[in-house]
Formats: C-alpha cells, sequence, structure tokens
C-alpha cells in the first residue's frame, strides 16, 4: 500500500516536523520512532518516568439506544454486568468458530451508551457486525476520525495530567469525562504499556492542542514523545497481545490466554459454543511466554523446537527487551511443554535457547494506586 493511500491522525504534521519514521499501522500512516529518542530511549522514558504516544489510528465506535449495553453483551465475550458506569471493559468480538475478529475496550457510560475503542484495521468490521445484528432502536455510529487518542504513559503521567488541570487518581479501568481549556476530552485509566497511565480521548480537531501542552509538560519531566515501536516492545514485556499476531480469526481467546475476558456463564456471545467446546476439550495449543537465553531476538512465526528438534509451537510476537536487554517472545505451543522447560527459538536456521515462562517478563505498574 502506497503512502498516499494510507490515513493520517490529526497530528500527522506535528510528527512531520519532528522528524519521525512513519510507517504502515493498520491502514494509517503512524509514527514508529522519533530521532531525538529512537526505540529504547522512548521505551525508557515510559518505564523511568513518563512518555506520550499519538494512538489515533485506534477505532472508536458508540452503540447508543434502549438496552444498548445488553445488546453489546450479547454479543462480546466479557460481561458487561460485572461492571458500571464509568468503567471500562477490555472485551473480544468473536467470530462463529471462537476466533477473535478483534479486542476492544468497552467504556460503559449508561444502560443506554457504550463507546468502544476497537483496533485500526478492525473497526469498520467491528461496526459492521454489530449494526448487522442490532434490534429496533439501537444505533451503531463508526467515529473512527471524530476522536483523537494520545496515551500519557509512565510513573509522571499523574503530575503531567494534574498540570493541565485533568483529573487524575481514579481507577484503573475507570473514565473521567471532563473538560481541558474549555473542550471536552475523556481522560481515561487505561494503557498498553504496563505502566500506569491514561488515555486521553480528545475531538479530532483539539487533538492538536493538547499534543503541544503535554509535550511541553512531559518534557519539562524528561519524558519524550513515543511511536509505536516503543509501544510493541512495552506492550511484549507485559505479554500483552497484538490482533494479527498473538489474536486473530484463527487464534482464539482460550489459545491466547484471554479466557479471563470471557463471561463464561452468559448465556450468548458470538462464538461462545465454539469457545465452551474448546475449552472443555483442553487439546489446543496455549500462548507461553518464551524467556531468551541464548544470542539472538525472536520474531513472528519462528518454530519453537524441544530438546529432540521437533516443532512444538510458533513465535506470535517476538523483540528485544530494553528493560531485560534480551530477546523476549510470545509463542502458542503444544500442551506438552511445561513452564520451566528449555527449548530453542529457530532464528534463521540457529537454534536460540530460551525458557518458557508465564508473562509478564516485567514488573506490573499499572494497576499503582
Amino acid at each position: 500500500m502506497s503512502t498516499e493511500s494510507l490515513l493520517t491522525s490529526p497530528l500527522h504534521d506535528r510528527h512531520v516536523a519532528l522528524g519521525a519514521k512513519m510507517a504502515d499501522f493498520g491502514g494509517w500512516l503512524m509514527p514508529i520512532e522519533y530521532p531525538a529518542g529512537g526505540v529504547i530511549a522512548e521505551h525508557t522514558a515510559v518505564r523511568e518516568r513518563v512518555g506520550m504516544f499519538d494512538v489515533s489510528h485506534l477505532g472508536k465506535a458508540r452503540v447508543s439506544g434502549p438496552g444498548a449495553a445488553a445488546y453489546v453483551n450479547a454479543c462480546l465475550t466479557n460481561d458487561l454486568g460485572r461492571i458500571h458506569p464509568g468503567k471500562a471493559q477490555y472485551t473480544l468480538c468473536c467470530n462463529d468458530s471462537g476466533g477473535v475478529v478483534d479486542d476492544l475496550i468497552a467504556y460503559l457510560r449508561s444502560d443506554d451508551d457504550v463507546f468502544l475503542i476497537p483496533n485500526a484495521a478492525n473497526t469498520a468490521a467491528v461496526c459492521a457486525l454489530l449494526e448487522a445484528s442490532a434490534p429496533e432502536g439501537i444505533t451503531v455510529e463508526n467515529l473512527h476520525e471524530k476522536y483523537g487518542v494520545i496515551a500519557v504513559q509512565g510513573t509522571l503521567s499523574d503530575e503531567v495530567l494534574e498540570s493541565l488541570g485533568m483529573p487524575t487518581g481514579h481507577d484503573y479501568m475507570s473514565f473521567v469525562e471532563t473538560e481541558w481549556e474549555g473542550l471536552p476530552v475523556i481522560v481515561c485509566r487505561t494503557g498498553y504499556t504496563g505502566e500506569r497511565g491514561y488515555e486521553l480521548v480528545p475531538m479530532w480537531e483539539n487533538a492538536g492542542p493538547l499534543w503541544d501542552t503535554l509535550a511541553v509538560a512531559i518534557a519539562e519531566r524528561g519524558g519524550l514523545p513515543c511511536g509505536l515501536g516503543a509501544r510493541d516492545t512495552l506492550r511484549t514485556e507485559m505479554g500483552y497481545p497484538l490482533h494479527g499476531n498473538d489474536l486473530s480469526p484463527t487464534i482464539t481467546p482460550v489459545m491466547a490466554g484471554s479466557a479471563w475476558a470471557v463471561g463464561w456463564d452468559k448465556p450468548a456471545f458470538w462464538g461462545r459454543e465454539a469457545l465452551v467446546e474448546q475449552r472443555a476439550a483442553k487439546s489446543s495449543r496455549l500462548m507461553r511466554g518464551l524467556l531468551v537465553t541464548g544470542r539472538g531476538i525472536p520474531r513472528s512465526h519462528c518454530a519453537v523446537l524441544d530438546a529432540s528438534g521437533a516443532q512444538v509451537g510458533e513465535v506470535t510476537s517476538g523483540t528485544f527487551s530494553p528493560t531485560l536487554k534480551q530477546g523476549i517472545a510470545l509463542a502458542l505451543l503444544d500442551r506438552s511443554v511445561a513452564m520451566g522447560d528449555e527449548v530453542a527459538i529457530d532464528v534463521r536456521g540457529r537454534g536460540v535457547a530460551a525458557t518458557v515462562t508465564k508473562p509478564p517478563f516485567v514488573e506490573v505498574q499499572v494497576r499503582e494506586a
């Protein structure tokens, strides 16, 4: 796909002015890294101080009307009945075979209003599925280019938001609808890095001024603007799945270790029958972590081999961990492979030693009060 055909965020000109390396991400031309830092420096800024990401490529959608929350609950996997208005929930949109069409965050505004943030490339598909089966009175709106999203992540994220007069300190997976400089913005206590942080959802046209003000506050605290390269290394250290790699129409929540995001006691949701059957069968491969002990960086689709040389799995995501300074990976492995087992990852024809482990690979900070 040529860059001319890619969509751009409301902050595109700012990334270009900063000299960012840009690339296609889900059909959007987005910053991968900035010359002032690079992936490792940006990653470290988030782990040790604070960083900000433009993630406006993420989808936005709204399901509204009488009983909208109940309708969404009958479609997506997680149980919205577990939360109350003002809270957010990680959930999945599955197909009839239990594969994942998308993983997304549902923000419960009221029983009649649910705001959704799907992945960029899957927004249209999720909206189409919800619209196709919506009962009379339920409206599904694709708002992809109506809102921007700016993620402020790191131990100093509260200080940054407080300097702008924004609310902080609310519980993890909750949100506050407020104003900044008289402009509406949703302040969500969510993120994809494993650090304490927030995702800010301003109107599309207001994202630029908010980014500029945040940039000053973050720079004053030794932070950096961060690209999607650092976002990927940060999420992999946490073991967070990426759709298209660790979740897909052929990789189910049961396989991916996302069964916790399934409301198993609900009478209905898309893919329920297939997922219940797969869960009971206990025969599918399962997602595990691989901590590389040899020299080499695993990448997606690398084969995982046991001591006899037989293939027992495949890497779904792999990278160099800037925090641990060694390779890490997520992989779908046969159930015969146990935690603590030593395996080899086939990296360009060379076996690289690794130990099977349970993510996260780093200390969890995301829920810190």
